[in-house]
């Protein structure tokens, strides 16, 4: 790894680099939720069908999760400070289109665009940190960086449904851009220059991965309109695999690979990665539906909504610095195997408890339950994953991590709409939950499957 020195003192460069990338992964991490509130808003406002609101989220992490690992490998060969700025002003300039977008066409087409900025900007910011702090201090920043991300999953139902309810629902892109502005000069004032380790970029591995993963996450998102069984979906599913396959083989045989296998040899890598997709399959696909279900199914306004949920999706905030630092001592495992039994229980006693006309308060304790296991797993399998590689390579475990991350999220989406379609619809408050119930049971179950993997995770401290 190269480095081009910075003037300041290391601990205001510490400083300066957490602020600044916690601000990057801030922004990329409310824009996968902020349209939550404002869903029921887009379908009478845009005319959106079902499948339209689907994508007004599947698109955003459809570029997010296909582009993280070329994000990463772009910022490793040209520079991570250099690629994080241009991420951010490619988020913010896409930001500006989807507040100027007229139709849901145009909506979807720009969310993409932004995804594609944040594919650049979240993983980079991860590894920005991880370079910036020593092995010993580590785990407590990236506890930080998951606290913060958990500040945008947590802010963003309730930013987006006060804005939509207060203003309108395109200045919920508007304040990402005077923020990007600020941000871009600053970054490039501010923090460190670092390289990965490969002096050449793996061209064809970056093609093969994208390629790859667009066809696997185009499956999820287009079968709850066509059916799982449908051509279409079934020739996807084909592709992207035939086209991981050929990724794999060909990581095997480059010179100089974007993804070293090997790196799935080591417990603490697998592991994180295994935990963090059934972990957000459950968690995106429950967002989806837990946000409709206070204005669809209990008739609450956007902004009642996102206050509603502030008691699950506050709690990463308060949880994953306190985990990310404890996990230092202890090691990974406790956390991501408490973190998943709680987010299954918690929203297994939501499923439970979710009635027509059923009171606020009813639902506060499963909801505080499930937000404080999804608050232990984002420190921990962020800093596991990349303690398990070498320093240099902290790019590519950030972006591998962050993509199975996405990937699992536009799963967990099609899979509950699909199985809440099913069952339910949006004629009345009563059909609502008729979908909702089923659906939440399945979001529920998902996180034991992570289970499997959080029993591999290393049981004692791993430092890079």
């Amino acid at each position: 790894m190269t480095v081009t020195t910075n003037p300041a003192p290391a601990v205001t460069r510490r400083g300066w680099t957490l602020a600044l990338a916690g601000l990057g992964a801030f922004l990329a991490s409310l824009d996968v939720v902020v349209v939550a509130t404002a869903l029921p808003t887009l379908q009478s406002r845009l005319g959106a069908s079902l499948a339209d609101l689907e994508w007004t989220i599947n698109a955003y992490n459809l570029a997010f999760a296909c582009l993280i690992l070329t994000g990463s490998a772009l910022g490793d060969r040209f520079g991570r400070r250099r690629m994080y700025v241009i991420g951010l002003g490619v988020f913010t300039l896409a930001s500006a289109a989807c507040a100027l977008s007229s139709s849901v066409t145009a909506l979807i087409v720009a969310r993409t665009v932004e995804g594609a900025g944040a594919a650049v900007v979240l993983p980079l910011s991860l590894t920005l940190i991880s370079d910036a702090f020593p092995a010993a201090k580590r785990g407590a920043a990236i506890g930080v960086w998951g606290g913060i991300t958990g500040l945008g999953v947590a802010g963003g139902p309730v930013l987006g449904g006060a804005i939509t309810e207060g203003m309108s629902w395109q200045w919920i892109f508007w304040i990402n851009v005077p923020v990007g502005l600020v941000l871009m000069p600053l970054c490039a004032l501010y923090l460190r220059e670092t390289h990965g380790p490969r002096p050449h970029l793996d061209l064809a591995g970056l093609v093969l991965a994208a390629a790859g993963l667009v066809a696997l996450t185009w499956a999820p998102v287009r079968a709850p309109s066509i059916g799982w069984g449908s051509a279409e979906v079934l020739v996807s599913f084909v592709i992207g695999a035939v086209l991981v396959a050929g990724f794999l083989s060909w990581e095997r045989r480059a010179e100089h690979p974007m993804l070293p296998l090997a790196y799935f040899r080591l417990r603490g890598f697998s592991a994180a990665n295994g935990v963090i997709f059934f972990q957000f399959l459950s968690l995106l696909g429950a967002l989806f539906m837990i946000t409709q279900l206070f204005q669809v199914g209990l008739g609450n306004s956007p902004w009642e909504a996102g206050l509603r949920i502030l008691c699950w999706t506050g709690m990463p905030m308060l949880v994953a610095p306190v985990a990310g630092a404890l996990a230092d001592r202890v090691g990974p495992r406790p956390f991501m195997l408490a973190g998943l039994l709680l987010q299954a229980a918690g929203l297994g006693w939501l499923a439970l408890a979710v009635e027509p006309g059923v009171a606020y308060l009813t639902l506060v304790p499963p909801l505080v339950v499930a937000g404080a296991g999804i608050g232990m797993i984002f420190a921990t399998t962020a800093s596991a994953a990349t303690a398990a590689v070498p320093v240099g390579d902290t790019g590519v475990a950030a972006g591998t991590n962050t993509a199975l991350r996405e990937l699992g999220g536009v799963f967990g989406i099609a899979i509950l709409a699909a199985v809440f379609a099913a069952h339910g619809g949006y004629s009345s408050p009563e059909a609502f939950i008729d979908g909702f119930t089923p659906a939440m049971w399945v979001a529920a179950a998902v996180p034991l499957a992570g289970v499997v993997a959080a029993a591999f995770a290393p049981s004692g401290r791993t430092d890079a």
